[in-house]
């Protein structure tokens, strides 16, 4: 039986992938006339109860001792959250906050119980009942309301011994205790994921590019001195090491001159180690001495000016029972010009969509031209991402980075329509940068946190460029979350976002079109594409080990995915997609060329004629040129307003080329590197890219055929050929000498657009002659 081919992936017909606006209630209550207002303006207002809990006293003792084990609990009809526990302890304190969602209060009582924790079952010491509609409000900026103190009762109402101390009130999501209070929400999670739920704000070290330039080294001392040293350096700074070539000058006073650039970040924890090495033989390496450099002591450049050499000497060690010990300092030294560069700005992210683009040193920094507020609201219809006890559940937070500063939303646990309602707030230094928003689902909630163990699961994310927003207009839309799988893209649910760029100085942000778009640093000095290359990998690595150090992880796959780690490697899908970019880009210059087409075919006789019309006054009238074309391009820019783009750009599977795309190129996409596939597979891919790199070769050669024959025009490489050609210039000059500039120009036109009847369908004398000169290709084996 034969096996059929594998059909293109198509997207379902039903599936909806726009941008939809929508019109949120904003910073405002459920009721118009409700007086409660937040600083929250890009947010719906979530209504909570909180419950303070902080210290009880004279609580009575329920174990032969006269003491207790007490906790509170407070009951919120099904909900029920829990205090820590103290040993042996009649006056505890707690200082803790509960909050309990008014959409899911299912109560009119609130119960605030404190027991005593037992083995076998935990006995009741007293409590407080509180009726909802009695318990006050409060919103910022008003000052937190004031804990009271509570006699304790039994459930029948008679007062016990013991008072508990408290505050009870209704508030919003803008309230200060709302961070790092205990949701209703987190009744899911384990004790010990309770911390992975929380919202918290993120900020990326301070990075730094180092620049070691090596220069020479004197008075080596190789243990061999029968025969000539190949010398080289090697320098690591934490895991990465680089090294450079093998000095040509094979002798003790080896000569490089040659700069390794590393990543250093805040605070420098690590110092730079050298070693000069000497290369014995293959896969065997000496170690003539090294150096430890501490980067808190390494000179900070700002700009292009070349910082001042240090001779660094020399140290040998040897391992003495497991101990490192050093040789008493000899007279070798290595000559070193070491700095940290301020100037550049460390590339962590694509320079296509970044977020930040400002050097290193704050000295450099300009001012700010804006704020950019973004409220995350809220997701629909996303997609279980796990199963638990038996079902498809989706534990969704989301994450926002732009520039240095990350936020993470809490996490809103078994919900496909989460709602976060959290506004954050960034500076802004230039509108021509990127902020980008994932939505991810939590699979911390049991507190496993091992190397190696559960890893949260992407489920997409946002880009937004701020240069494409008006200033000052609240932008509310549903963003579809788009993911690229090995069995297709797929719509993985919405984000609905508010978001507002404010701009604080319009003359500001128009100078900022007119400058540079990175450092000027990096136009001075620039980089190598390898060298940015490497440094990026380094700087990923950084960002992502620091931030997953943090007290609530940012874990590394968060962060890959966020910087886009892999936009770099090869994929049929995305390099069809930057060919049709391409194309499409080119396109107008062939629209162009079909209507020119059109004129000089006369198409419409009508037009033509005015073409010839203004033709004629341009060339009599060469000053009005330029005029001519840059007023023609402001009405083709007024007459686009009209058509101006209404909402923020997202992401498209059209131009992604990702709705028609055939499974084995995802395949590959989503191949390892080294690839892990089957030889039979990779031979076909194999085949198939040589196929489609020998289609850019002739390209390529047609290209370069092309150029040599411009080349032959006076290289004599035709004698004939070049003799008519060298004639023809002259002929031209002399004619060109004696006639003036507008009757020239005028017959040139005129012939161009001259009628049908008198053209013929053979290629004209230039183009004959262009095709019979001489190219390479007859050379070419």
């Amino acid at each position: 039986m034969m096996n059929k081919p594998p059909q293109m992936m198509t997207r379902p017909p039903n599936e909806d992938f726009s941008l939809k606006e929508t019109k949120p209630a904003l910073g405002v209550g459920k009721t118009a006339h409700d007086k409660l207002t937040s600083t929250y303006d890009l947010v719906e207002q979530m209504q909570y109860l909180y419950v303070r809990v902080v210290k009880a006293k004279d609580l009575p003792g329920k174990d032969l001792m006269g003491s207790c084990d007490p906790y509170v609990e407070i009951r919120m009809g099904n909900y029920k959250g829990t205090t820590r526990h103290f040993e042996k302890k009649t006056n505890p304190e707690w200082n803790q906050v509960f909050s309990f969602s008014k959409d899911r209060i299912q109560s009119t009582m609130l119960e605030v119980v404190v027991k005593d924790k037992d083995v076998v079952k935990d006995d009741f010491i007293g409590g407080v009942l509180f009726d909802l509609n009695e318990i006050p409000k409060r919103v910022p900026p008003d000052s937190p309301l004031a804990p009271q103190w509570y006699k304790l009762a039994d459930r029948k109402g008679d007062k016990l011994k013991g008072e508990l101390m408290l505050a009870v009130w209704w508030g919003t999501q803008a309230d200060e205790a709302f961070p790092e209070a205990w949701h209703s929400d987190a009744v899911g999670a384990s004790a010990d994921g309770l911390a992975s739920i929380k919202s918290k704000v993120y900020l990326s070290p301070k990075l730094w590019y180092l620049r070691v330039n090596v220069i020479e080294a004197q008075d080596l001392i190789p243990n061999d001195k029968t025969r000539f040293p190949e010398v080289y350096v090697k320098a690591m700074l934490g895991n990465h090491v680089l090294k450079t070539r093998v000095s040509v000058s094979k002798t003790i006073n080896p000569l490089w001159n040659e700069d390794l650039m590393f990543v250093a970040s805040e605070p420098f924890e690590e110092p730079l180690i050298l070693s000069v090495e000497d290369r014995v033989g293959p896969n065997k390496d000496e170690i003539l001495g090294r150096c430890a450099i501490p980067l808190q002591y390494v000179d900070r450049r700002l700009d292009h000016r070349a910082v001042n050499s240090k001779w660094f000497n020399l140290e040998k060690h040897v391992m003495i029972e497991g101990e490192m010990k050093k040789e008493v300092k000899f007279a070798s030294r290595v000559h070193l010009r070491v700095c940290l560069e301020g100037g550049y700005h460390v590339l962590d992210e694509s320079t296509h969509y970044s977020s930040d683009l400002r050097p290193t040193a704050k000295q450099l920094w300009k001012y700010s031209i804006g704020v950019l507020e973004v409220g995350i609201l809220s997701a629909n219809g996303l997609s279980p991402m796990k199963t638990k006890d038996g079902r498809a559940t989706t534990d969704a937070y989301c994450v926002a980075k732009y520039g240095t500063k990350w936020v993470r939303t809490r996490t809103i646990i078994d919900s496909p329509t989460p709602k976060w309602n959290e506004q954050y707030t960034w500076e802004v230094f230039d509108p021509c940068t990127v902020i980008t928003i994932g939505v991810f689902d939590n699979c911390h909630l049991q507190g496993e946190d091992k190397p190696g163990g559960n890893r949260d699961s992407r489920i997409g994310k946002v880009r937004i460029r701020l240069s494409t927003l008006e200033t000052d207009r609240v932008y509310t839309h549903s963003y579809p979350l788009l993911v690229l799988h090995p069995s297709g893209v797929k719509k993985m649910g919405e984000i609905h976002l508010a978001v507002r760029f404010t701009c604080s100085s319009l003359m500001n942000m128009m100078h900022m079109y007119s400058q540079p778009l990175l450092p000027k640093m990096h136009y001075i000095y620039p980089l190598t594409v390898s060298q940015l290359d490497s440094l990026r990998h380094q700087a990923i690595q950084i960002v992502s080990m620091r931030l997953s150090r943090a007290e609530l992880p940012l874990r590394k796959e968060i962060v890959e995915y966020m910087l886009d780690v892999g936009s770099h490697m090869w994929s049929m899908r995305r390099s069809k997609a930057n060919f049709l970019r391409m194309m499409s880009v080119l396109g107008g210059l062939v629209a162009i060329g079909r209507w020119f087409n059109h004129i000089c075919n006369w198409k419409n006789p009508i037009t033509t004629v005015l073409i010839h019309v203004l033709f004629v006054i341009l060339v009599l009238y060469p000053e009005l040129i330029l005029p001519t074309v840059f007023l023609y391009l402001f009405l083709i820019g007024i007459w686009y307003y009209r058509w101006r783009p209404r909402n923020p750009p997202h992401m498209e599977t059209r131009i992604s080329c990702a709705d028609n795309v055939h499974p084995d190129e995802l395949d590959e996409e989503f191949d390892t590197f080294p690839t892990s596939r089957p030889p039979d597979i990779i031979r076909m891919r194999y085949d198939r890219l040589r196929s489609i790199m020998g289609r850019m070769q002739t390209v390529v050669g047609d290209m370069a055929t092309q150029g040599e024959r411009f080349q032959s025009l006076l290289s004599w490489r035709d004698p004939r050929a070049t003799s008519l050609f060298v004639t023809f210039c002259l002929l031209t000059a002399i004619v060109l000498y004696v006639t003036p500039f507008q009757v020239v120009a005028v017959l040139t036109g005129l012939y161009v657009l001259r009628h049908p009847r008198f053209r013929h369908r053979l290629p004209s004398v230039p183009v004959n002659f262009f095709r019979r000169l001489p190219a390479r290709t007859d050379c070419m084996l």
